[in-house]
């Protein structure tokens, strides 16, 4: 890709503080009770939102390692129409979905009471926050242009 700039490398302190955001989030989902499957399951999720490559393969290896199935994660851009997540799961990637596209209040709102049903406060934060975190390292990558390295 002609005229690429490494965003995260350009800016490493900015990179750097994203990083630790990430950091925190993972602690505060492990005191929320949230596995790192489920984490992973909502990042790969907003990736898959998002198209972006980088993120996508990083994370399904991270999932793949936390012991998530290659049937679940097959089956993950279609998550509603199986069996095979729990409440919990299908709240947060539900909420992962409607961080991403951000429909409008009235259907935001809805969502939300949909999900804070399933989710304690802390889980419904810890998972927001992973979204939005999500969202951003998925910009970084498209942006930059982080490529995939053949493995």
């Amino acid at each position: 890709m002609s005229g690429r700039v490494f965003i995260d490398k350009q800016n490493r302190p900015v990179y750097q503080a994203l990083g630790a955001t990430a950091a925190a989030i993972r602690s505060a989902a492990e005191e929320a009770g949230l596995g790192r499957i489920i984490m992973e399951l909502v990042n790969l999720r907003v990736s898959q939102l998002n198209g972006c490559a980088f993120c996508l393969d990083l994370h399904t290896r991270q999932a793949r390692e936390a012991g998530e199935s290659d049937q679940r994660l097959s089956v993950l851009p279609a998550w509603r129409d199986t069996d095979l997540f729990d409440d919990t799961e299908r709240a947060a990637l539900g909420l992962a979905e409607a961080l991403t596209h951000l429909p409008s209040d009235e259907v935001r709102q809805e969502l939300f009471a949909k999900y804070r049903g399933q989710l304690s406060p802390e889980q419904f934060s810890v998972l927001s926050w992973a979204a939005v975190a999500m969202n951003a390292f998925n910009r970084v990558s498209i942006i930059s242009g982080h490529p995939v390295k053949p493995r």
